[in-house]
This record gives C-alpha cells, structure tokens and sequence, in this order.
C-alpha cells in the first residue's frame, strides 16, 4: 500500500508522486557534514499530478506562482543532522503550502472613515497650530 500525504478532507497526495533528492548540507555538523547527505529536496510537480482536479490544479498555479518552477514546486530542508528528520519536515512544509494555498481570501473593500476619528484628527491639529503660533521665535544675536 503506498502511502500518502494529507492536505484536506479532498486531497490526498500519494508519496510515488513526490521527487527526492538528496546532497550534502552545509553548516555544522563536525564530519557527519562531509560523509552523510542529509540535506533533502523535495519536488511535487503541480502541473501534471494526477492527483489534482483541473480546479485545485489551476488554483495551486495561481496562488503558489511565485514558488513554482515550470510547475514543479520544490521545498528544501537542511535544518537536521538526520536525513529522515529532514524527510519529515519536508513532508510537513509541503502540506502546509499546499493547505495554505487552499484557503480561500476575503476581498477587502474599502470602508468609511468614521466621523468621530476624522474630527479627532482635526481637533489634533488644530491644536498643533496654536502651539505653533504661541511658540517665541530665538533672536538672531
């Protein structure tokens, strides 16, 4: 049975789906640095993922555009000395974009200033100028 990685009660994304790569991770880590390739690259090909219907599909292509590589989103984790570790985080943010990028946004529309704070703010600097005006100007010696 593959397993799969749950993002909402409508998607689910099968782990086959997902691309790994691994390299070694910089920072320190003493000589486990140079032996072992704990730093992970996960990629997830939202344009051709059989997992996604044309609207989730053209959604994640909208809202995740800036993140997106010819359609293919990729997330990389260092932050771990273990490999698995850094499997699992990875797992995690790509849930998270993905969850993320489902919610749907409010518009916002503009609204009235209220009558109360635009007399406040005239009523301050009213004030201002008659401080101003009581002011003493230095004499030039």
């Amino acid at each position: 049975m593959d397993e799969v990685v749950f993002i909402n009660r409508q998607l689910s994304i099968p782990t086959r789906e997902l691309g790994w790569r691994f390299s070694r991770a910089a920072g320190p880590g003493g000589q486990n640095v140079n032996r072992v390739s704990t730093r992970v690259e996960l990629s997830f090909d939202v344009a051709n993922s059989p997992s996604l219907n044309e609207q989730q599909r053209q959604m994640l292509l909208e809202c995740l555009a800036p993140l997106l590589d010819e359609g293919v989103l990729r997330i990389s984790v260092q932050t771990e000395r273990s490999q698995w570790r850094n499997r699992q985080i990875a797992l995690l943010k790509l849930s998270t974009v993905l969850r993320g990028a489902f919610i749907e946004r409010k518009t916002r529309f503009a609204t009235r200033i209220p009558h109360a704070s635009r007399e406040h703010r005239l009523q301050a600097k009213r004030y201002a100028k008659l401080r101003r005006s009581r002011r003493q100007v230095p004499h030039d010696a």
